[in-house]
């Protein structure tokens, strides 16, 4: 069974990275984010456009790479979080997750028994359509496996102990931009509110031993919140990083008289 690179990376004492990629499915991004020496890759279904056919499609060309893929469900549902995991995900990262009971349910529909009620679908793409020794299997998927939570509303910051308590959970995420609109400070990233609620997202996770996530947009944004103690890190999605480069690129051409 191929190695989750984020637990390869955090047991070399590296801090994983990764990329969201929200529009971009065509056939060659696998290979594309693989020069990039990604360690995971964030497959959107929450605001992309992709459905589970694209998304099996995509996890299958990742397969040929190191890499490892993790798939943002649209919502905790079990039918979303056992079918990606069922197209081969490394994991699942679930939006808006505010109690203990929900992450209690993510990790049910992610894990196999005895730490979860997981579907015995054995055989199939997370397989590599090989039956496998199934005790062996189920125990080796939920080592390997990550449940992400994203922490971004003001009810997950009350019930963050609880959440990070949950048998299962394996990151708390920070949805900035989301968790900003539930504090009332939209966007405002540097806000002393805001700035406190990392800190004890991060801390919070460290206390469990637990990842904590977050997607900075630059590599200074990175550093600062790798500082306030985040470990688990995604650099933007590939529709900001396409944007930038192009505009940047034309703006260079402009100036140049073209």
């Amino acid at each position: 069974m191929k190695a989750n690179r984020i637990r390869q990376a955090a047991a070399e004492g590296r801090v994983p990275i990764g990329h969201m990629l929200m529009e971009f499915g065509a056939g060659g991004i696998a290979q594309l984010c693989a020069f990039a020496d990604l360690d995971f890759v964030l497959i959107d279904m929450e605001h992309g456009p992709f459905g589970i056919r694209e998304v099996a499609e995509l996890i299958a060309r990742f397969k040929a790479t190191e890499i490892s893929p993790i798939v943002r469900v649209p919502a905790g549902g079990h039918a979303h979080v056992a079918r990606v995991m069922d197209a081969g995900a490394h994991g699942v990262m679930a939006p808006d997750v505010r109690t203990a009971a929900q992450a209690q349910r993510l990790n049910a529909a992610m894990r196999y028994a005895p730490a979860g009620a997981r579907g015995l679908g054995l055989g199939t793409a997370h397989n590599d359509f090989v039956p496998p020794d199934p005790v062996a299997y189920m125990q080796a998927a939920n080592a390997r496996n990550l449940l992400i939570c994203q922490i971004e509303s003001r009810t997950a910051l009350d019930n963050l102990e609880a959440i990070a308590q949950t048998p299962g959970v394996d990151c708390l995420w920070v949805g900035h931009m989301d968790l900003t609109q539930s504090m009332g400070i939209v966007g405002q990233l540097r806000h002393a509110d805001f700035l406190f609620a990392l800190r004890r997202t991060a801390a919070c996770a460290k206390a469990h031993g637990l990842f904590a996530g977050i997607q900075p947009s630059s590599a200074e944004q990175a550093e600062e919140w790798m500082r306030l103690g985040f470990d688990l890190i995604s650099f933007s999605a590939d529709i900001a990083v396409y944007r930038s480069a192009l505009r940047a690129g034309v703006a260079a051409l402009r100036a140049r008289g073209a």
